[in-house]
């Protein structure tokens, strides 16, 4: 039975997250409010909400954890080509929060393989939208000629990014925005990206699950170290695609 929480009640501490043996492995609690500073207090400590339309808010704390070290990204041959060729191309570039809502609304109606329905549900949506204007939620964008063809967005906390989401309209535009978050997290000293859960799809990009307990040492390490910026993609940004690897994250 997981916790009922008021709305100035702390969240319990995640060893009391459901185990492996339930229904329901890493469910930590439940709520009615969904704010940014209760999002704060989670994300501070690996603590994210997970909820379907009509439920209420579930507070989740997986284990293992998947995280994609930067250090450790896969560039692989064909994604390099699709890079530089986007880049050679009049039109093509990456934005930083250019259109935020627009991304988590794309990442909303994407069909995903298994998956019924969204968890960005609408309420989900404002309260990101609202904590963006207050410089913790990001978007990396993959525009075509004045079109929004692929992106991703998440949470920034001192030194660490969440991601929440990503979605591509056309071949490997997701994977693009991908790899300017890659060249963005070298450039300002971000070692992880905070995936949530586990996916083939994922460890194809170089992310692997760490231990609740190594995830939570990380964030002790980094939550309040200053956030970095100004977030926006400079070209200049892409030599960090070719940055000599420096070993895997600690």
């Amino acid at each position: 039975m997981i916790p009922w929480l008021e709305p100035d009640a702390p969240l319990p501490d995640t060893a009391q997250a459901l185990g492996s043996n339930s229904d329901a492995p890493g469910l930590l609690a439940a709520s009615q409010d969904l704010s940014p500073e209760r999002l704060t207090e989670a994300y501070r400590r690996g603590i994210f909400p997970w909820f379907s339309a009509g439920q209420p808010v579930l507070w989740w704390t997986t284990d293992p954890r998947m995280v994609l070290p930067v250090a450790e990204f896969k560039l692989t041959r064909s994604l390099r080509k699709t890079i530089q060729a986007f880049r050679r191309t009049p039109g093509c570039e990456v934005r930083v929060d250019h259109d935020v809502t627009q991304v988590m609304r794309a990442c909303a109606t994407t069909d995903r393989p298994g998956q019924d329905g969204t968890w960005i549900v609408p309420d989900m949506r404002t309260v990101y939208a609202q904590w963006h204007t207050e410089g913790a939620v990001h978007s990396f964008e993959t525009w075509m000629n004045g079109e929004l063809v692929g992106g991703l967005y998440g949470v920034s906390i001192g030194r660490m990014f969440y991601g929440e989401s990503m979605f591509a309209r056309r071949s490997d535009a997701s994977k693009i925005a991908l790899a300017a978050l890659v060249c963005f997290c070298r450039a300002h000293g971000i070692e992880v990206i905070d995936c949530q859960q586990e996916t083939a799809h994922l460890a194809s990009l170089g992310a692997r699950p760490w231990p609740r307990a190594r995830f939570e040492a990380h964030l002790r390490a980094v939550v309040d170290l200053p956030r970095p910026g100004p977030w926006t993609y400079d070209e200049a940004l892409w030599s960090y695609l070719d940055a000599p690897p420096t070993g895997p994250a600690p």
